[in-house]
């Protein structure tokens, strides 16, 4: 092992207010789930949201235990009941396509394109088409991943979404301060998912949050989250709840983090920008980026791509030595469709994103990531 400083793949970054928030909630004896850092995170994230004044504009934020919480009650929420289908995007973290079947649906996987490397809008239709064909309803609902915070094709997706009338559940978990045509994503479904997870582009250390378009959604979903208690003086329940709603302790370290999210974002994108720089000479590396000015990626992860007819280096042989010179990479997603848990249900594409899983690493990518940071990695790639 180096004797060098390790550098992790991406990690937390305080703002030194956080600790503000979360004394007041000791000194207030806030220390059980819900309580005013809740409500000041949901707010806060809403004004984030929110492009405009126009009041179709606005969207409501529900903070919960967990971005895999919020798909599960995004999922419920849209009347999503056991033998439904529900198509997902293939490339994609597991807890995407879990919630499918926490609710006894069937996943639908869709191959990505290679632009954004998010759901193919062809192979979108191609399945819905499908689908309906062979089982005679249409799908319940359409999760769409922007994958390491680039957006998806929002315009073409939605297009078909509607064409279909089939709702979109926008998977935004990497994805907080990416825009697509200037509109931040998480704003772009019927509802959309954030995580705050301890790696993300900020955190609340464990977290999540369920972006919703109304606020009777909104209040839905707070009903579901806290156990679908009754508002009665003594305990009734008449629905099936859970425990998903997130700490007034954690909320307090997201209300922190709020305040330099935009410092993050536009770190990360740096970040990126240094990275090609230093790799594009590099026969056979490409690093990820913006497809054209339409797509503005918060750059959660920076990821290459390497091209095996112009190098003989292979992710896992970078992987292998970047550990040995104490840094942390990480493999690309592998596609749920070619996980062992999901491999009976269908999936609609041509390859594209296992040749990606085959051939991508995500590089080092935190706000503190220095400039020699990235020289060291850039030389350690280039020797190989």
């Amino acid at each position: 092992m180096s004797s060098k400083n390790r550098i992790f793949l991406s990690p937390p970054h305080l703002s030194g207010k956080e600790m503000l928030y979360i004394q007041e909630a000791f000194d207030e004896n806030w220390i059980a789930p819900l309580g005013p850092n809740v409500t000041g995170f949901e707010e806060s994230l809403e004004l984030y949201l929110k492009k405009s004044s126009n009041k179709e504009d606005y969207k409501y934020a529900v903070a919960l235990s967990s971005g895999t919480a919020a798909i599960h009650l995004g999922l419920l929420l849209l009347d999503v009941k056991p033998g439904d289908e529900v198509i997902c995007q293939s490339f994609t973290f597991i807890a995407t396509a879990n919630p499918i079947r926490y609710l006894g649906a069937n996943p639908v996987f869709v191959d990505s394109e290679r632009d954004t490397w998010n759901m193919s809008p062809y192979f979108l239709e191609k399945a819905i088409q499908d689908r309906i064909s062979k089982t005679r309803k249409k799908p319940k609902a359409i999760i769409l991943v922007h994958l390491y915070g680039m957006p998806a094709k929002i315009d073409e997706i939605t297009q078909i979404a509607s064409k279909y009338e089939i709702p979109i559940l926008e998977d935004a978990a990497e994805a907080l301060g990416s825009e697509y045509v200037g509109k931040r994503c998480g704003t772009f479904g019927e509802f959309a998912v954030l995580s705050f997870n301890g790696n993300k582009i900020i955190t609340t250390s464990g977290g999540g949050a369920l972006v919703c378009s109304t606020r009777e959604q909104a209040e839905k979903a707070k009903y579901y989250a806290t156990q679908s208690r009754e508002n009665k003086p003594f305990y009734q329940h008449i629905e099936v709840g859970y425990n998903y709603r997130m700490s007034n302790i954690c909320a307090g370290i997201g209300r922190g983090q709020m305040s330099i999210l935009d410092q993050h974002v536009l770190r990360c994108r740096k970040i990126n920008k240094i990275y090609d720089q230093y790799l594009s000479n590099i026969p056979g590396i490409k690093v990820y980026s913006n497809t054209n000015e339409k797509f503005n990626s918060n750059y959660w992860l920076t990821c290459i791509l390497i091209d095996y007819k112009l190098s003989d280096l292979t992710p896992e042989k970078i992987r292998l030595t970047m550990e040995k010179e104490n840094i942390e990479t990480r493999l690309l997603w592998k596609p749920m469709h070619l996980q062992p848990v999901f491999s009976e249900y269908p999936f609609y594409g041509d390859g594209t994103s296992e040749s990606f899983f085959k051939k991508g690493l995500c590089l080092p990518s935190g706000y503190t990531l220095s400039q020699p940071d990235i020289e060291r990695i850039a030389y350690i790639i280039k020797t190989i």
